[in-house]
């Protein structure tokens, strides 16, 4: 007998495996569209917003806003909108010059402006919204392109935006140091003793 008769005759089946989809035809092919994951939509955050001018050493309430992400494009940017005017307040993106960092409920952020520092602290209403916060805007503040393509001009230009602010906070701390020096060298003269009565 044949083995090709036997072959002919008995009707076994054939397993085929699985066809593993290649990543060149497949997903890129004008027949099947390109079908990518709804978005998740960044949800508005509720803050008190209080700001510290360059050369003042207390913050300033501004009032509450919404914290709102646009997305344009490639990039993103943070939007801090007044709640009773709808006024922008800061908008902090790509192209900003920023350290943020979270104290507590707070983020604190510190814009640079040439040698000036600008700081707006965002109050949110628990951890899990302040840790949301922050990292909405170090995304949306993380100069992507610029790491890619120039990693040393990266690195220069956050250090050099961690200098200027460690620079501001140690000339804030010497003015409150000689303010407190001053108020009890006042109060150890009694300069109000000396005053005639009239």
């Amino acid at each position: 007998m044949d083995s090709d008769a036997v072959m002919e005759g008995s009707s076994t089946s054939v397993q085929v495996a699985p066809r593993l989809p290649s990543t060149e035809g497949e997903y890129t092919s004008s027949l099947m569209p390109n079908v990518l994951p709804p978005a998740r939509e960044f949800r508005d955050i509720q803050v008190k917003v209080h700001i510290r001018r360059p050369e003042k050493d207390s913050w300033a309430y501004l009032g509450r806003a919404l914290v709102s992400q646009e997305v344009v494009g490639q990039s993103s940017r943070v939007v801090v909108r007044s709640l009773t005017s709808g006024k922008v307040l800061v908008a902090f993106g790509e192209v900003s010059e920023l350290q943020a960092e979270k104290r507590g409920n707070f983020v604190v952020v510190g814009c640079v402006e040439g040698s000036r520092v600008i700081s707006w602290s965002l109050n949110a209403v628990n951890n899990s919204e302040t840790l949301r916060l922050l990292a909405s805007i170090e995304l949306a503040c993380y100069r992507c392109r610029l790491a890619v393509v120039d990693p040393r001009t990266h690195t220069k230009s956050r250090r050099r935006i961690e200098r200027v602010i460690k620079e501001d906070r140690r000339r804030r701390h010497r003015r409150r140091k000689d303010q407190d020096a001053m108020i009890d060298a006042f109060q150890q003269h009694h300069l109000g003793d000396d005053v005639p009565e009239s």
